[in-house]
């Protein structure tokens, strides 16, 4: 597993009972996570003082309830970068901070690169891997379907002091940009991508990761360079593991550009036990 180990504003606490109590700033959260399927003793006291607390629904959904009302927003960093925040309906804050260990990798890859890197994030979100990239050194194209996302991206750049970075901020479908993309004959050194596990288009069109993922990654060859730096593959569907989105990346991209493949999951530390809690899974093919 790969760790996102350097944060200072983040922290990852304790884990017990399908729940995760994390710090984010000087905001202590409790949220749901399915796969803490341990009973283990909550032995942090902050359990029974956390500001806020996500609870489910029975029938779907959930709402947060609180101690202590956070701010509306807030500021964490990671480095350089600076990220607002906040709770959610969804339980979810607008940051996966276990991507972490993904932004120092691309971060590397970028600034090793030795020659301008023009990066396409799709399902882009708040913008932590375009913000990493920007930051850096690349040239990034950031989409997302929806617009509110790409605002909050713009505000976590803005924040992050990278505003006059070029970086297009784009609000689109994903695949039907990377078809316009195509025929205008534009390309890419780098393609992230982090799609979700379900959802429905605008016109009703249902995607499912496990059977829509190949033919995304098969279009985006389309805007691939001649000389492609690396393609890096997100999920957080628990089903696709680390190795099947390996293979994925290894039949489209190395008849084609050689070069290697790496994949596994990817973690937070936590601070009260002497493990890791897997967040997800990271597939990445990157040129010899």
């Amino acid at each position: 597993m790969r760790i996102a180990e350097h944060w200072a504003d983040y922290r990852l606490i304790e884990t017990s009972g399908g729940e995760r109590l994390e710090r984010w700033g000087d905001v202590v959260l409790i949220r749901p996570d399915p796969q803490v399927i341990w009973q283990t003793p909550k032995t942090s006291p902050l359990w029974k003082t956390a500001d806020g607390h996500y609870h489910r629904s029975k029938s779907g959904g959930g709402s947060w309830s609180y101690q202590k009302q956070p701010p509306e927003s807030w500021i964490i960093r990671y480095g350089d970068l600076r990220f607002r925040v906040r709770p959610t309906g969804f339980k979810h804050t607008g940051l996966f901070p276990e991507q972490a260990v993904n932004w120092d990798w691309m971060t590397e890859k970028i600034r090793n690169a030795e020659r301008p890197i023009r990066v396409l994030n799709l399902f882009a979100y708040t913008g932590g891997a375009t913000l990493a990239c920007a930051a850096a050194g690349a040239e990034v194209c950031h989409v997302d379907a929806a617009k509110g996302m790409v605002q909050w991206a713009r505000e976590n750049a803005a924040a992050s002091n990278l505003s006059d970075r070029p970086i297009r901020w784009i609000v689109d479908d994903c695949e039907k940009f990377i078809r316009r993309e195509a025929r205008r004959g534009k390309t890419y050194d780098a393609i992230i991508m982090d799609p979700p596990s379900y959802g429905r288009g605008p016109g009703g069109e249902i995607w499912k990761l496990e059977q829509n993922l190949y033919p995304l990654v098969e279009v985006c060859m389309a805007v691939l360079s001649e000389q492609p730096l690396f393609f890096l593959l997100n999920s957080y569907t628990t089903g696709l593991s680390p190795s099947v989105m390996g293979y994925l990346l290894h039949q489209l991209l190395v008849p084609k550009f050689g070069g290697s493949l790496m994949a596994d999951e990817i973690g937070l530390p936590v601070s009260l036990a002497n493990y890791a809690l897997p967040c997800g899974a990271t597939a990445i093919w990157q040129a010899d």
